[in-house]
């Protein structure tokens, strides 16, 4: 996990995230869509499961019965922000609140 402040896009952090994993398909949201991200994951041999922007001017193929599967990363986060510590930031500390975002991934993970 890698924490960035509260203005700014998770995708900053995705290509830091990847490196040193292999993997055949890279499922993410519209957020990642960006010319940058798909053609990092093409470059590593990764067939980019991402919907393209719905303005964008060239509409990207994806598997979209693919892409259904992404839930259960919402999922995970849905069961992230029942524990009220995260979902309200109570810790003033970037290493308190990593902390306990890593303690709640292990309690959801043993349930």
């Amino acid at each position: 996990m890698i924490l960035t402040p509260g203005q700014r896009h998770d995708s900053t952090q995705a290509v830091a995230l990847l490196d040193g994993l292999t993997f055949a398909k890279g499922l993410a949201d519209r957020g990642y869509a960006g010319a940058d991200f798909v053609a990092y994951l093409h470059e590593r041999g990764c067939e980019a499961v991402i919907p393209p922007h719905q303005r964008a001017k060239v509409q990207r193929e994806y598997d979209a019965w693919l892409y259904r599967e992404r839930h259960l990363v919402e999922c995970c986060f849905n069961k992230l922000k029942h524990f009220r510590r995260i979902f309200s930031r109570f810790d003033k500390l970037d290493r308190s609140f990593l902390g306990f975002v890593q303690f709640a991934c292990a309690l959801v993970w043993l349930r």
